[in-house]
């Protein structure tokens, strides 16, 4: 790597209501230290700090610990020093010491992935002086307790060592808990947290062998490294994967003043909303804490309060507490801090006006002083997404072309997810109520553990609250319920981020982790028992609830009409039934681009007909066969015709090698001997002849039909006389045969010839015509490069990328798996191909096939129908090269349908 020493910036400053960066440079100074910047240059009350850049972090990763070190050591210095004279105190001075806060920042949001470190530059001799300058040793000590095992944790590895062990810090102050009989951590008396200072410092030098560092500029180029270690930790890597975010994108490090929110009770911390990050409502919302500092919050472990009044009450209402309980024991911030409150809420109003989006914002109240510590665009589920967006135009605050590119595509795929049936739900038992932290219907088997997510087919997981730890259980579970915690949690705030039904703060569960029980009311329910989660209403019921489709209108009906308004690209669908095709004509689709007719063979009362063909001995033989399954297979083409009333059909003539269709159980082979009148040798001779080394790359597609031609003469009568059939009832039909698997011209060629002839032959006999048109489906490398000499003969093209991939890059769909998330993980591959388009590759041959396919018939339509044509990335690179239409399965086509808009617009801008 170049490094540009000394003409490079590396370290960007803010505070006092001026600052080098902006939020426009989110690149090099990641989310986080963007908006900390910008929200320091309009004014708003930002503790002074700075960042380094992301390209540190890749500077970093290829240069290491001691070389990075000397590049930002003398702008770290000087930055420092900035921070000193506007908070009017000294690093590292055991008098008044200026303490510091160390968070990672990603150019996107990755909430709880990387690590962060508070309270950094205390040690034996400073703590004594903050306890003197502020009067309050006891919050002195609480500082320094949490810096320790903060540091502990995140820079010196102090983490437990199985997923059974707690936390060792916690394990030390659960053990004082018990003995001193007290419950919360702000119960700990000043000896106490003395103790735990000791305590803590002693756990760490046993397990590993270092003394906790006492020099504060050791503990920030300490703190500094382990953030740039985070990127690259098992849960950061984790979420990259899962959101598809490069891994060379870094983390920047964000060095701030400490302000704190544990110094009394006219301080505090909390996390609040410029609108609901559940539903999308427009009311501002959010929890805090009175005496705490922001981890408390999001950990869980004591009860959260509400900012609002109204939300205080809907809160208590969910809780099952009276009125005056609440305005005593849980007043809202409004109630017990008005001014404050009125300044949070100017403020809110402020950024979210200035951003143009819903905020996420983290603030602290030290001594009756507000300051806001983050803002960030908050993660929200589908529903609200959609919401917020529609109101935002309606608004006037952002216009059309802006709401339609603010939509994060794959998460319009939280509103297509079943809800419960409410016959269902009004029998179902309620066994505890927690607060709907992220709406959704979700049944599943208890698991205790984020590990076992994957122990049952369908999972709920059950935890007293949710870490970082537990991101890749918390993905695989169909819901997750937590005993603690607020609307602001961990579990909350990724469940709402990855459109998972949540219930956080459910107190009435007790949760047993050594038994793997939960008790509820005395009802004990144990790892492996059914509930289910209204993450709607926060209900937790006993046992499994039937789910229905969700109806959909309203503004989610609005957004698809405002991308009709403007892509350009038609979407489709994949459909091989009448009720997919209905669903997917529902959901906005133009047409079919891939109906698979092998699919159609499968069922009970056909798969016999199609094995008597597949065992016969001679083309009299197979076309008697064939002629049971005609009238079969006609019905299922008529169904989907009418379905598709006035739309084009794409049928794709049978694909897959035969010897899928016969029986490998010597059971059903008997069966099967028995039902032909023939030996049961005979038919294992039959299967064993077409058992193939690698049937992928073998008698399939239209090398099948060029073998045996009745095959495709029957699957053309079948689709033509379909489409007559309708066309007598009023009904419009536009079929589009497509041949699979062509290499070479003269293979579409044959296959071509078949079906015109097969054609002319039926309209002479029903004396009536139809149009219809014949073309191929390029799956296989040469295709894509003969495509100007095939285009001569066919009526379209269909890119079938399945193939395509697995042809290209010479993988076995059926067993990538057993390399492709080693060679992710290595950054071998950026990508799995087989879900998101391989552009240099894969995209090239699909760039060539539709060039040379158009230089010799310019207006030739041109489609893509593989697994990509619903993915967010590649439905974009297929507009960027010119594709008339993608087709996907049903449920992806308003994720279709947006990128095809997003795409136009981004052209436009």
């Amino acid at each position: 790597m170049e490094v540009l020493e000394g003409l490079k910036t590396r370290v960007y400053r803010f505070g006092n209501k001026t600052a080098d960066g902006n939020s426009k440079m989110r690149n090099l100074l990641g989310g986080k230290g963007a908006n900390l910047a910008e929200m320091s240059a309009i004014g708003i009350p930002v503790p002074p700090g700075f960042t380094i850049t992301t390209e540190v972090c890749t500077e970093y990763n290829a240069l290491g610990k001691e070389a990075v070190i000397e590049l930002i050591k003398d702008e770290v210095e000087k930055s420092i020093a900035s921070i000193e004279e506007q908070m009017g105190t000294i690093f590292g001075d055991k008098e008044n010491p200026l303490l510091i806060s160390v968070r990672s920042g990603a150019r996107v949001s990755m909430p709880g992935m990387m690590d962060t470190v508070l309270n950094l530059g205390l040690n034996d001799e400073a703590v004594l002086g903050l306890a003197k300058r502020t009067k309050n040793e006891k919050f002195a000590w609480d500082s320094y307790r949490r810096f320790i095992q903060m540091y502990g944790g995140v820079v010196l590895g102090m983490k437990p060592e199985s997923k059974d062990d707690i936390d060792p810090f916690e394990e030390i102050m659960e053990h004082l808990k018990h003995k001193r009989s007290i419950e919360l951590d702000t119960e700990f008396t000043i000896q106490d947290l003395q103790d735990l200072v000791y305590d803590f410092k002693d756990a760490i030098k046993k397990r590993t062998g270092q003394d906790f560092p006492t020099d504060p500029w050791d503990q920030l180029w300490g703190a500094i490294i382990a953030v740039f270690n985070s990127w690259n930790g098992d849960r950061a890597v984790y979420y990259r994967n899962m959101h598809g975010y490069p891994a060379d994108w870094g983390t920047a490090v964000n060095v701030q003043a400490m302000v704190y929110g544990n110094m009394g009770d006219n301080s505090g911390t909390g996390v609040c909303f410029t609108r609901d990050a559940g539903t999308g409502e427009n009311v501002f919302n959010g929890e805090y804490l009175i005496n705490a500092q922001g981890e408390d919050v999001v950990a869980g472990v004591r009860t959260p309060q509400q900012i609002t009044k109204l939300g205080s009450k809907r809160w208590a209402e969910l809780a099952k507490i009276e009125e005056n309980d609440r305005l005593n024991d849980f007043p809202s911030l409004e109630e017990l801090m008005p001014s404050i409150f009125d300044e949070l809420n100017r403020y809110q109003d402020i950024l979210e006006k200035h951003y143009r989006d819903m905020q996420d914002m983290e603030f602290t109240i030290q001594n009756g002083k507000l300051w806001i510590l983050q803002t960030r665009n908050g993660k929200r589920t589908g529903a609200a997404m959609v919401k917020i967006a529609m109101d935002l135009l309606r608004e006037g605050m952002i216009n059309e072309k802006e709401a339609i590119l603010m939509m994060e595509p794959n998460k319009l795929d939280e509103l297509l997810h079943p809800v419960f049936e409410p016959n269902a739900l009004k029998r179902a038992k309620t066994i505890a109520q927690g607060l709907p932290a992220s709406p959704g219907a979700a049944t599943g088997k208890i698991v205790f553990f984020a590990d076992d997510a994957d122990k049952y087919r369908n999972t709920i997981l059950v935890r007293m609250e949710t870490s970082p730890e537990d991101l890749k259980g918390m993905n695989i579970a169909k819901g997750i319920l937590t005993a603690r915690g607020g609307m602001t949690s961990h579990a909350a705030v990724v469940a709402r981020g990855m459109g998972k039904c949540c219930i956080s703060g459910a107190g009435a569960l007790k949760i047993n982790y050594k038994n793997r029980t939960l008790t509820v009311d005395g009802n004990v329910y144990h790892d492996g028992d059914w509930i289910s989660l209204n993450g709607s209403t926060g209900n937790v019921i006993e046992g499994k609830v039937e789910t229905m489709e969700p109806k959909l209108g309203g503004d989610f009906a609005e957004l698809m009409q405002l991308t009709n308004k403007y892509r350009k690209m038609k979407v489709r669908t994949n459909a091989d039934t009448p009720r997919d095709a209905k669903t997917a004509r529902s959901f906005g689709a133009e047409g079919i681009g891939l109906t698979r007719t092998e699919h159609m063979f499968f069922e009970l009362d056909r798969i016999k007909a199609m094995r008597e063909m597949i065992l016969a001995d001679t083309v009299k033989e197979r076309k008697q066969a064939l002629e049971e399954l005609l009238p079969m297979q006609r019905a299922d083409f008529e169904g989907i015709f009418e379905a598709m009333d006035g739309m084009s059909v794409t049928i794709r003539l049978l694909d897959p090698p035969l010897h899928e269709f016969v029986p490998h159980q010597l059971a059903t082979q008997k069966e099967l001997a028995e039902d032909m009148h023939i030996s049961l040798q005979a038919v294992k001779n039959k299967v064993a002849e077409l058992e193939e080394f690698n049937p992928m790359l073998g008698h399939r597609g239209c090398r099948l039909g060029n073998t045996y031609p009745e095959i495709t003469a029957m699957q053309t009568r079948a689709i033509i006389e379909a489409a007559l059939n309708l066309k007598e009832r009023g009904i419009v039909c536009k079929p589009e045969i497509m041949i699979p698997l062509v290499g070479t011209v003269r293979e579409f060629e044959v296959q071509d010839g078949i079906i015109r002839e097969t054609a002319e032959i039926i309209f002479k006999e029903r004396n009536e015509r139809i149009d219809f048109l014949v073309g191929t489906m390029i799956e296989v490398p040469r295709a894509a490069l003969m495509a100007d000499i095939i285009a001569k003969k066919a009526d379209f093209f269909s890119f079938g990328t399945n193939d395509l991939t697995q042809m290209t890059f010479g993988y076995s769909r059926d067993d990538a798996s057993k390399f492709l998330p080693i060679y992710i993980e290595k950054g071998i591959l950026k990508a799995d191909p087989f879900e998101v388009i391989d552009e240099e590759g894969v995209g090239q041959l699909v760039k060539i096939g539709t060039e040379r396919g158009r230089s010799t018939k310019p207006n030739l339509k041109v489609g893509l129908c593989g697994e990509h044509g619903g993915e967010p990335a590649s439905v974009e690179f297929c507009y960027n090269t010119g594709i008339d239409y993608v087709s996907c399965s049903p449920y992806r086509i308003p994720i279709a349908r947006l990128v095809a808009a997003q795409a136009a617009i981004k052209t436009t801008i």
